[in-house]
């Protein structure tokens, strides 16, 4: 369970569940490249105060900023750490990600529910 939060006579508690698809639905989520990109992703919702667990997102920000900040770091870095590796998937330009997200609230779930349903989606 994620943590309520009140202002005024409001409480609330977000959570959202994102989805990110490599451009042209490549399979390049796994070893060095999805540790990299998990890392990354931790280190940017770090510095602007974002909480990630299990890789959803507790945050009340305007999550489409949030998403762009992601791709557009992890693109830079994944590239400037694998760019030899990907210019062979991706030889027109430097890209990672769809331009595309998906993303909705997940209610009031456990965190071990929300953990279960994202390791074992496909």
């Amino acid at each position: 369970m994620g943590n309520w939060k009140s202002k005024n006579r409001h409480k609330f508690l977000l959570q959202y569940h994102l989805i990110f698809v490599c451009k042209y639905r490549k399979k390049l989520l796994f070893g060095d490249i999805s540790d990299d990109i998990k890392q990354l992703s931790y280190d940017i919702c770090t510095k602007h105060n974002i909480n990630i667990k299990h890789m959803e997102t507790d945050v009340n920000v305007n999550l489409s900023n949030i998403v762009r900040l992601l791709k557009l770091y992890t693109t830079y870095n994944i590239w400037e750490r694998h760019s030899k590796y990907l210019s062979k998937h991706f030889w027109k330009e430097r890209t990672f990600w769809t331009d595309g997200y998906f993303i909705c609230s997940i209610g009031n779930v456990s965190e071990k529910t929300l953990a279960n349903y994202i390791d074992n989606q496909g």
